[in-house]
């Protein structure tokens, strides 16, 4: 499940779950208490990827980069896009979450798909299904719907308070599963 690729292994934090199935390879760091669901790939093969505390990406997730690129005495020319995801994130199920950087307090709905360099900003819902696309960048406590995904309104209190709350549940998912389970990622 935990693959090295290139010399980079991924660094997996104390009290991590990754569910069997998952796969994580390459330059891949995940902080503490945060889970990998069932069938998820979090390829780190020609950038990283980096994720955050307490942040749980669900069942059949892919997460990937966009390339670095080298001159020919292997230097970086090109720094590409890498993937960084905060803390206290929920991504739901079956997302595409490619070479963008997602903050702190964002839930990512089921089917939802963010590309390349996309930022969306603390305390953010992306609706499922919804497709933001290249380059895209919404601001903080942003409701985020649609194909292509657009702004709608900002989030209201309570919508933000749900979203850390999201969060702590897969804390404890991923707990409950570490007791029945062990730590089956090592």
């Amino acid at each position: 499940m935990l693959i090295a690729f290139k010399d980079k292994n991924p660094k997996i934090a104390h009290n991590v779950f990754i569910a069997q199935g998952a796969k994580v390879i390459g330059e891949v760091e995940i902080d503490e208490d945060s889970s990998i669901w069932f069938n998820c790939v979090l390829r780190g093969d020609v950038n990283y990827i980096k994720i955050g505390k307490r942040t749980n990406v669900q069942d059949l997730t892919t997460i990937h980069v966009w390339h670095r690129e080298y001159n020919s005495d292997g230097n970086i020319i090109d720094k590409g896009y890498p993937t960084s995801i905060g803390d206290d994130v929920t991504i739901g199920h079956n997302c595409v979450i490619h070479a963008c950087t997602i903050k702190n307090r964002v839930l990512i709905g089921m089917n939802a798909v963010v590309m390349d360099d996309a930022l969306i900003d603390d305390d953010s819902i992306v609706g499922a299904g919804s497709v933001v696309t290249k380059g895209k960048k919404f601001p903080p406590k942003s409701l985020i719907l649609g194909n292509p995904a657009k702004f709608v309104r900002e989030l209201k209190e309570e919508e933000i308070a749900f979203l850390k709350h999201s969060a702590l549940n897969y804390v404890r998912f991923k707990n409950d599963f570490l007791k029945e389970c062990g730590t089956i990622h090592k």
